[in-house]
């Protein structure tokens, strides 16, 4: 794939299974990646399609699998506005055309025959999931293929990985469990509590201040989770201290 990053230690190479794509994820990335000057005789901007388009071509072609599934969001508020009522309240409405083109891509990917999977009250993230656990359960090999960082929790050898797409709609960094680490600082497995105490400013989660990247990798990795990380926040530096105490249950949402 263009820009996998190849001598890169952590990234793989594509192997053949089946292939989660997240619907939204990609078409944002294709939107924004290609000109807006994509028109149809009627008015219809389709650089969004053209781009996803592409995208599935390349994916096709050098993957080879042997089953293809798109997840996409429903519209409206999920289990999480409910405990988080912020959550991403801080993204601003896109163009129309934008969600315009969702539903064609929706229609495309439907009529090219692929699978296409969505559940009211819960996010495509939460789809990918639920489907990459239970292939992973049954032997099969999976390959999420997404632009959202959250899906480097669900990475587990030898069955998933992730097929990040870094910009545009040929950028992509394949990685397993030893990516994952290089990339993060921690396991897949521990990258919830990361991004917990990290915080994530695009899905307006604030984490616990004055913990970055790096220090959220040093904390997990030396206490091992949330519940020690806060049951040491005493042994902490009197600032880091005080702002792990004070945003203890923010981070545990």
């Amino acid at each position: 794939v263009g820009g996998s990053g190849h001598g890169v230690r952590g990234i793989v190479r594509p192997v053949s299974g089946l292939l989660i794509l997240d619907g939204n994820s990609l078409i944002y990335r294709a939107f924004f990646a290609i000109s807006r000057d994509m028109v149809t005789r009627s008015g219809q901007e389709t650089n969004a399609i053209f781009g996803f388009t592409q995208m599935l071509i390349t994916l096709l072609r050098e993957h080879e699998p042997d089953g293809v599934v798109v997840a996409f969001d429903r519209p409206g508020d999920t289990f999480r506005h409910e405990r988080l009522p912020s959550y991403k309240a801080n993204r601003e409405r896109q163009d129309d055309s934008l969600y315009q083109q969702l539903d064609l891509v929706r229609e495309l990917v439907d009529a090219l025959g692929f699978l296409v999977v969505e559940a009211e009250g819960f996010e495509a993230d939460d789809v990918i999931a639920t489907l990459a656990t239970m292939a992973s359960a049954a032997g099969r090999d999976v390959t999420i293929v997404t632009g959202d960082r959250d899906s480097y929790q669900l990475v587990e050898d030898p069955h998933v990985r992730v097929l990040y797409n870094r910009r545009g709609v040929s950028d992509y960094a394949l990685y397993d469990e030893a990516g994952i680490r290089e990339r993060t600082g921690v396991r897949p497995v521990d990258y919830v509590a990361y991004a917990a105490l990290r915080g994530d400013p695009s899905d307006n989660l604030p984490g616990v201040p004055g913990v970055g990247e790096k220090t959220a990798a040093k904390l997990i990795n030396a206490y091992g989770g949330l519940d020690g990380v806060f049951a040491a926040a005493g042994e902490q530096t009197p600032r880091l201290s005080e702002n792990l105490l004070a945003h203890e249950a923010l981070a545990r949402l």
